[in-house]
């Protein structure tokens, strides 16, 4: 009887009951980046400073049209004849607004001339390449600047 208690409790337990998934994916992804340019208008500015200076002020005349604003020069003059003076009088010319600029099928034909321009030339493909065979084995081929190739193999294993 002692020998048949083991048995008995081994034919009792109850079956387990498990899920097992297991998946495999492989990819290659081939990247030619675009070129681009970012493209900035700077406005007009007008500034003036003094010490012992008396001043009809000048300033910017409002813009017209295309045109950026102009300079209006002032007057100035020493205040104490023989003193000591400082005078600091700036002026920048802003970017005109551009005329006769296309955009065709996403393309922009001409860039503007504008004080701030950032321009990043587009990737050359060369020799890239990517691919994989029926055994998951996968083959990168390096390509020319501004591309990239990444490979990925992914192994999942689920249980529930």
């Amino acid at each position: 009887m002692k020998r048949l208690i083991p048995f008995i409790m081994l034919l009792m337990a109850a079956p387990a009951h498990a899920d097992l998934t297991h998946k495999l994916s492989t990819s290659v992804q081939l990247t030619v980046d675009a070129s681009a340019s970012q493209a900035t208008r700077l406005g007009s500015t007008y500034s003036v400073s003094g010490n012992n200076v008396s001043a009809t002020l000048g300033g910017l005349t409002a813009p017209s049209g295309t045109a950026a604003a102009t300079m209006n020069a002032g007057t100035y003059s020493q205040t104490t004849d023989g003193s000591a003076f400082s005078f600091s009088e700036t002026f920048n010319s802003g970017d005109a607004v551009p005329t006769g600029t296309t955009v065709s099928s996403g393309v922009v034909g001409t860039l503007p001339a504008f004080g701030s321009v950032t321009t990043t030339a587009g990737g050359v493909a060369g020799s890239l390449g990517g691919s994989i065979d029926s055994a998951g084995t996968m083959s990168l081929t390096a390509g020319g600047a501004g591309t990239s190739a990444t490979g990925q193999f992914v192994s999942e294993i689920t249980i529930k």
